[in-house]
C-alpha cells in the first residue's frame, strides 16, 4: 500500500508573521509628530520610503510629514486617514521623486474632496452648501487631469520596442522594416530593400513589353 507523502502547510499564525514582516508599517501619531511603528526601525524605514517612492530618509521624511497635514480631521491629524493615504500611494506605485509627490497630491486631493462632499451633504444653508459645492467641482476636476498628468509622466519613460522579422500569414498585411511601438503608436521603417521589391514587376513589364514588339518595332 502507497502512502501519500505528508504535506506541511503553513498555518495562520506563521503566514500572517511572513506578511506582516514586508508589510507597509502604520503611522503612530503624537503632540511631538510622528513615529514609524515597526519593531526593526531601519526596515520600517525601508518599507515606508518604498511604499510612498521616496529617493531617501529626508524625501520620505518631507512626504509624510505632508501627508499628515492633510489628513487632519477635526482640527488635528487622523492615523486612520493617514493610513488610507499611505495604503493608496503604495497601490500607485510610484517609481521616482516626480511620481511620489504627484500620487501624494492625487491622494491628498481625493481626501479633500470626500471631506467637500461630507459638508455638501450636511450643509446647514445656501451659503455653506454652495462653498462646499463649488470646493467639490474643483477637487474633482482636478483630480482626472491628475491622472492624465501622470499617466503622460509615465509613458514617456517607457521604453520602445522594436520588432523585427514580423511573419505574417495568407491574407494578412505586412509591414515591412523596422516597426516601433510606443504609447499605442506604431511607425514603419521603410526600407530601401521594399522600395527594390516594388520596382521590380514594372521593369518585367517594361522588359517583356520590349520583347514582344520584335526588331522592327519603332525605336
Amino acid at each position: 500500500m502507497t502512502t501519500a507523502p505528508d504535506i506541511t502547510v503553513p498555518t495562520m499564525p506563521a503566514a500572517t508573521g511572513q506578511s506582516h514582516a514586508t508589510a507597509t508599517p502604520r503611522i503612530k501619531l503624537s503632540r511631538r509628530g510622528y513615529a514609524i511603528d515597526h519593531p526593526d526601525p531601519k526596515l520600517g524605514e525601508a518599507l515606508m520610503a518604498n511604499a510612498l517612492g521616496a529617493a531617501d530618509r529626508d524625501a520620505m521624511d518631507g512626504i509624510l510629514r505632508q501627508l499628515v497635514k492633510a489628513s487632519v480631521s477635526g482640527g488635528k491629524p487622523c492615523e486612520v486617514n493617514l493610513a488610507f493615504m499611505i495604503s493608496m500611494v503604495k497601490s500607485l506605485k510610484p517609481r521616482d521623486s516626480v511620481e511620489a509627490m504627484l500620487v501624494a497630491q492625487m491622494v491628498s486631493v481625493h481626501v479633500m474632496a470626500m471631506r467637500c462632499a461630507h459638508h455638501l451633504a450636511h450643509a446647514d444653508d445656501l451659503a455653506q452648501h454652495d462653498s462646499a459645492a463649488r470646493a467639490l467641482g474643483r477637487l474633482t476636476r482636478t483630480f482626472p487631469a491628475q491622472i492624465d498628468a501622470l499617466t503622460r509622466y509615465r509613458s514617456q519613460r517607457e521604453p520602445a520596442i522594436t520588432v523585427q522579422n514580423v511573419k505574417v500569414e495568407d491574407g494578412g498585411n505586412a509591414i515591412v522594416g523596422n516597426v516601433t511601438q510606443h504609447a499605442s503608436v506604431i511607425v514603419s521603417d521603410q526600407t530601401r530593400a521594399a522600395a527594390t521589391r516594388a520596382l521590380r514587376p514594372a521593369r518585367a513589364r517594361r522588359r517583356h513589353d520590349a520583347a514582344d514588339a520584335g526588331p522592327d518595332a519603332p525605336a
